[in-house]
């Protein structure tokens, strides 16, 4: 067939030039497809570096602030928080996270005084909160007790809520915990906050780097986080997962890690409706650091060429660790 139709049609015409080239492209980037994730930490005008994250660092509110307005000036349009919980802070009941004077709920605060139109993205878990580092409440014998971490997953969306949060994130895995999130947001009031389900999310190896920031994670035990995270082999439960968290009344959806799970996220978007979120993790933005440093990848080639998959893929947002570097760079343009 093709000899026959060659040279009639050569598919190189469409790529002489950079012109045609940006005429004819199929997807493209914008500040506005992307989530910045900041780390927040104790104390003020504090900037700490995370070893395993080349040029992510950690933050007091007064500098997460600062970055807020960052934020607004490179047109990102939200962010997510994530809290370094003090040690003396965490016990196996992660209490703190039901704390609304703690880390995050007083960052919330801070950045919508100063930047109300920014959208600020929760994550609703335990494992910033616990000292044995998982996201839900242990029995006796170790094993994660699924109803009563979502008892307490609904506590802590709740002070989310009413300290401003405008996206609740749940990124625990518990079973119900979407639907009973959504039924207490109806029933106080918040009929109007967005629920972005981490869906699938995968007990991934992936995730390294993230923990050191939050410092959680080292106590998990033999079988990790594989009782209540996806299995990497799985596909199919994906769209369960999926579909049971959008009957529960979640907004959007995730998928989690990203590049390594480029097939779910096509599927997911594919199969349903509702917005499909990527997230760039930090085993995956660590990789692309360690080679970017080593000289042996072009930065900001390699990072849009990364953000291009995810746009193929179906995804309609990206947290990504990059999310000001690559919206400078589209400024810059």
């Amino acid at each position: 067939m093709t000899e026959s139709i060659f040279p009639n049609l050569r598919m190189r015409r469409l790529r002489q030039s950079a012109f045609i080239r940006d005429l004819v492209q199929e997807q493209r980037l914008h500040s506005s497809d992307l989530i910045w994730p900041i780390f927040v930490c104790e104390g003020e005008n504090i900037t700490e570096d995370v070893a395993s994250m080349p040029d992510v660092k950690r933050y007091s509110i007064d500098r997460i602030v600062e970055l807020a307005r960052t934020a607004t000036d490179l047109n990102i349009p939200a962010i997510a928080l994530f809290p370094k919980t003090p040690e003396k802070l965490k016990n196996a009941a992660g209490s703190e996270a039901l704390n609304d004077q703690n880390l995050v709920c007083q960052a919330v605060r801070a950045v919508k005084a100063a930047c109300p139109e920014l959208g600020i993205v929760c994550d609703v878990a335990l494992d910033p909160y616990t000292d044995h580092g998982h996201d839900g409440l242990l029995d006796e014998q170790g094993k994660i007790v699924n109803d009563g971490t979502v008892d307490k997953l609904v506590q802590q969306a709740r002070i989310l809520a009413a300290a401003g949060c405008d996206i609740i994130a749940p990124s625990d895995m518990m079973d119900g915990r979407v639907g009973a999130i959504r039924s207490m947001l109806e029933k106080d009031g918040y009929t109007d906050i967005i629920i972005l389900s981490y869906a699938a999310k995968y007990a991934s190896a992936f995730y390294g780097p993230f923990r050191d920031a939050v410092g959680a994670g080292r106590k998990l035990g033999g079988d990790g986080k594989k009782t209540y995270q996806m299995n990497p082999s799985n596909s199919d439960e994906a769209l369960r997962e999926v579909a049971l968290d959008i009957a529960e009344g979640a907004d959007m959806v995730m998928v989690k890690p990203g590049i390594a799970y480029l097939d779910i996220i096509r599927r997911v978007s594919d199969t349903f409706s509702v917005p499909c979120i990527a997230y760039q993790v930090s085993g995956e933005y660590a990789m692309i650091q360690a080679a970017v440093q080593a000289g042996w990848l072009d930065k900001q080639t390699v990072v849009f060429e990364s953000m291009m998959a995810f746009k193929r893929a179906g995804a309609r947002g990206i947290l990504t660790y990059f999310a000001p570097y690559i919206a400078d760079c589209l400024n810059q343009k």
